[in-house]
C-alpha cells in the first residue's frame, strides 16, 4: 500500500513537472532560432548568401524566463558580423527583460593572391592574380576580394608570389611627380583659366597635392590627369 502511494506521488510529480520542462526547452529553442534568422537576414543585407555563411548560436547556459515574442538586436549596431559576437534578445511583451547570447559567424569568400613577384610601382595585370576561397571571418578587414579592385593599380612596395593582396599594398598610378611642372586648370561660375605651376607632392588620380604657383603662393589642387591639376571655385 505504501509502495502504491509512493508510485502515485512520483507519477503526480512527473505530471506537474513535464509541462514546466517542456516550457523551458521550446522557449530556448525559439530564441536560438530567432537569433539565427536575425543574423541570416542581416548577412544577406550585406551581400552574403546562405551558401557562403555558417551561423552557430550557442544556447543560453542558464534558464530563460518565458519569452513568447523574442526580438534580437545588436548591442553595437556597427559591429562586424564575423567571428564570435554577442546578440541581445528583448522580449516584446516586456522590453525590460533583456538577455544576451553568443553566436559564431563564419563568412566564406574569395581573397586575391599574387601569382608572381611584383616590383614597387609595377601595375597589377589580370594574369598576376588568382582567387582563393577562405574564411573571411579570419581575414583582416582590408583584404581585396575582386580583381576589379586591383587591376591597373600600382604596388606600393615589393610583393612576393603567394601574397594576399590588401588595400594597403596598392595605390592609384602616379600621374604627377614631385617637382614636375604641371598645368593648373581653375574653373568656376562663368570662367575657366589655366596656368603653370610646380608640384610639391606626387599624386595619383583624385589626390589633393600642393602646388607652387609663384614664389610666395602655394595652393592645393586635385590631380585630374597626367601632369594636370584642377581647382574649382
Amino acid at each position: 500500500m505504501r509502495m502504491a502511494s509512493q508510485w502515485r506521488l512520483s507519477a503526480l510529480i512527473m505530471v506537474f513537472t513535464l509541462p514546466a520542462i517542456a516550457a523551458v526547452s521550446p522557449n530556448g529553442n525559439t530564441i536560438t532560432a530567432q537569433v539565427e534568422a536575425f543574423l541570416s537576414t542581416r548577412l544577406q543585407a550585406e551581400g552574403a548568401t546562405p551558401e557562403d555563411t555558417d551561423i552557430q548560436v550557442f544556447p543560453p547556459a542558464d534558464h530563460l524566463d518565458a519569452c513568447h515574442s523574442p526580438v534580437p538586436f545588436l548591442p553595437r549596431p556597427d559591429q562586424p558580423l564575423s567571428g564570435r559576437i554577442a546578440i541581445g534578445v528583448r522580449c516584446a511583451e516586456n522590453s525590460q527583460n533583456v538577455r544576451y547570447l553568443q553566436a559564431e559567424v563564419h563568412r566564406f569568400g574569395n581573397r586575391l593572391v599574387i601569382t608572381q613577384d611584383v616590383a614597387t610601382g609595377e601595375r597589377i595585370r589580370p594574369e598576376m592574380l588568382r582567387q582563393e576561397q577562405v574564411d573571411l571571418s579570419r581575414m583582416p578587414a582590408h583584404i581585396l576580394h575582386d580583381p576589379i579592385n586591383a587591376i591597373g593599380l600600382q604596388a606600393r612596395r615589393p610583393l612576393q608570389k603567394g601574397h594576399s593582396l590588401s588595400t594597403r599594398d596598392l595605390q592609384a598610378p602616379r600621374l604627377v611627380d614631385r617637382d614636375q611642372t604641371v598645368t593648373i586648370e581653375a574653373s568656376g561660375q562663368g570662367f575657366r583659366l589655366q596656368r603653370q605651376g610646380k608640384a610639391l607632392d606626387a599624386g595619383g588620380l583624385g589626390d589633393m597635392i600642393r602646388v607652387r604657383i609663384s614664389q610666395r603662393n602655394i595652393i592645393e589642387a586635385r590631380v585630374a590627369g597626367p601632369g594636370i591639376l584642377s581647382v574649382t571655385f
